[in-house]
């Protein structure tokens, strides 16, 4: 701990026909060399694409008001709790007010399609590089509830999303990152995938591209480390463009959203300083696949898609959110 730490945990989920969507986050975070100053983080957006308005909260506890299990899934961030299969919070402050009362699907079997999704190869989960991890831990579940969002009550009815843990001594330097839990036509298939560059003291890796794509129950991955350094990504504000192989299929990936659909949030980094990450859940995805005998699949959605793009550039236009 004395190297600093955050973990998180982050539901997400989407409207089954309309270009909206919710993410809500239990964080805890704790500075480098400064574990006394640790502090547990609740964030909870609402991303409304026919209204064109993002509605985003974020609220601070002390750790002694927070509770992180280490063996199982079990979140209290002050009277926010986390546990398998439902979550229950409540945000507000002098502007808007948001609260959530969900439960969700679950299914921890190794052999199911909505096992765990390990993005990294396993190997990479028990060496100190990288320094920030993550995994899937329920892919395309299905939620259901009430969320809350001022004074609108929104009914959450077989809205199709994911859970997903995500820890380390230091945030990724840049990315961008997208996630796609169920597309408009094939609603069994999964994506994640990453453009990134970490910096070694003054020098700036390449960028890497990894993505894994699960269909079913098939799943391609282009995560090795020689392939993620050939793959080719591109983005900047709103747009994004990956192409990578595993040597037997290849994968190419378009990801874009208008900046009116994005917030920015501010992540603290356990070294020190910040971050911007730049958030929708309602991006716009074209996936096409094809595999090592030429057939090509091609998977579509208008605004299911998870995009953020992690930055220092102040050049965004994109509003940021605050307390």
């Amino acid at each position: 701990m004395r190297k600093g730490h955050y973990e998180s945990y982050f539901l997400r989920a989407n409207h089954p026909s309309k270009a909206a969507a919710f993410w809500i986050r239990y964080t805890i975070f704790a500075p480098k060399n400064k574990i006394d100053q640790a502090t547990g983080e609740l964030w909870a957006i609402y991303f409304d694409g026919e209204s064109n308005q993002v509605t985003a909260l974020k609220d601070e506890f002390p750790i002694r008001e927070c509770s992180f299990s280490a063996t199982s899934l079990d979140v209290k961030i002050g009277e926010a709790a986390l546990s398998p299969g439902h979550l229950a919070g409540h945000i507000a402050n002098k502007k808007h007010q948001l609260s959530w009362q969900l439960n969700y699907q679950f299914n921890g079997q190794s052999d199911h399609p909505n096992a765990p999704l390990f993005f990294l190869k396993k190997s990479l989960y028990r060496s100190p590089l990288p320094k920030a991890k993550s995994v899937v831990g329920a892919p395309n579940v299905l939620f259901n509830g009430t969320l809350t969002v001022n004074d609108q009550i929104i009914d959450i009815n077989q809205w199709q999303g994911s859970e997903n843990h995500n820890w380390g001594s230091q945030h990724t330097d840049e990315y961008a990152w997208g996630q796609v839990a169920g597309f408009d036509d094939r609603p069994e298939a999964f994506l994640e995938c990453i453009s990134a560059r970490i910096k070694i003291g003054p020098l700036w890796s390449p960028q890497l591209g990894l993505a894994v794509l699960r269909i079913g129950e098939k799943e391609y991955r282009f995560n090795g480390i020689k392939k993620a350094f050939q793959a080719k990504g591109r983005y900047d504000f709103g747009h994004w463009s990956l192409k990578t192989s595993n040597g037997q299929e290849n994968l190419e990936l378009q990801i874009q959203a208008p900046s009116h659909h994005f917030v920015g949030l501010t992540y603290n980094n356990p070294p020190g300083g910040t971050h911007t990450c730049l958030n929708t859940k309602i991006a716009q995805c074209t996936a096409t696949l094809t595999d090592k005998h030429g057939q090509i699949t091609e998977l579509k959605t208008q605004h299911r898609a998870a995009f953020e793009i992690l930055t220092d550039r102040t050049d965004h236009k994109v509003d940021l959110l605050t307390s």
